[in-house]
C-alpha cells in the first residue's frame, strides 16, 4: 500500500474542517490511508508573525463568506460557532492521547470534533465540551479527562507542532503526499492529482 496522506490541521480552522470532510475518501480512491495530525496554529503563528484570519479586518468577513460558499460546493454543513477562533488545546491533546491507544478511534474523534464545531456550530474550547463529544463517540471520558492533563500528552502535542514547523507547515490544512507539501483546502484537487500522477 502507498504511504498515508499526511494531514496537518487545527480544529479552529474552518478550512481544516472542509478538508477533513474530504481527505479520507480522497486518499482511499488512491489506495491510501490518512495520517491525521492536529497541531496548534497559535504556536506556528508566533513564528510566522501571522494572526488568525478572523482577527484581521476585511479578511474575517471574506473568510466567513468563502467558507460557507465552499461548504455548499462540497455539500457539507457549516455553522459558524459562537467562539471564533476556538481554543483547540483540549481537543488536540485528547486526540494524541487517543492516537497512542487507537489510531482509528482518534481519527473518528477528530471527525466528530470538527463536525460538532464547524458542522453544528458548538464551541469546543471548554474541556466539558470535548468530553461531551467523546461521550457521544462512546469513549471513556474518565480516562480521557485524566489523559489530557498528563504531562506526556502535553509534551506530545508540543512535539508534534514543533515537528510540523520543522517540516515547513505554516497554516492549516497542510498536506503531504510522499513529502510533497500542499497548503489549503483549495489545493485538494492538486493533492488528488498528485496522488494519481506527480508532475
Amino acid at each position: 500500500m502507498a504511504p498515508p496522506l499526511e494531514f496537518y490541521f487545527d480544529f479552529a480552522s474552518p478550512y481544516g474542517y472542509l478538508a477533513a470532510t474530504q481527505v479520507d475518501a480522497m486518499a482511499a480512491r488512491h489506495g491510501r490511508t490518512v495520517a491525521w495530525r492536529p497541531v496548534l496554529l497559535g504556536a506556528i503563528f508566533k513564528l510566522t508573525g501571522m494572526r488568525p484570519v478572523v482577527e484581521q479586518p476585511l479578511r474575517r468577513e471574506y473568510l466567513l463568506r468563502d467558507a460557507g460558499r465552499f461548504a455548499r460546493l462540497l455539500g457539507v454543513p457549516l455553522t459558524v460557532p459562537p467562539v471564533v477562533p476556538a481554543n483547540p488545546l483540549v481537543a488536540s491533546r485528547a486526540f494524541w492521547w487517543l492516537h497512542d491507544r487507537d489510531e482509528a478511534a482518534a481519527a473518528r474523534f477528530a471527525r466528530a470534533i470538527y463536525d460538532a464545531h464547524w458542522g453544528q456550530g458548538r464551541d469546543i474550547s471548554p474541556s466539558e465540551a470535548v468530553l461531551a463529544i467523546a461521550a457521544e463517540q462512546g469513549l471513556d471520558t474518565v480516562a480521557l479527562r485524566d489523559g489530557v492533563s498528563d504531562g506526556a500528552v502535553k509534551a506530545r502535542l508540543r512535539a508534534e507542532t514543533e515537528r510540523a514547523i520543522a517540516r515547513g507547515v505554516f497554516g492549516a490544512p497542510f498536506l503531504f503526499v510522499d513529502g510533497e507539501p500542499f497548503w489549503g483546502a483549495d489545493r485538494l484537487d492538486q493533492v488528488e492529482r498528485w496522488m494519481a500522477a506527480p508532475w
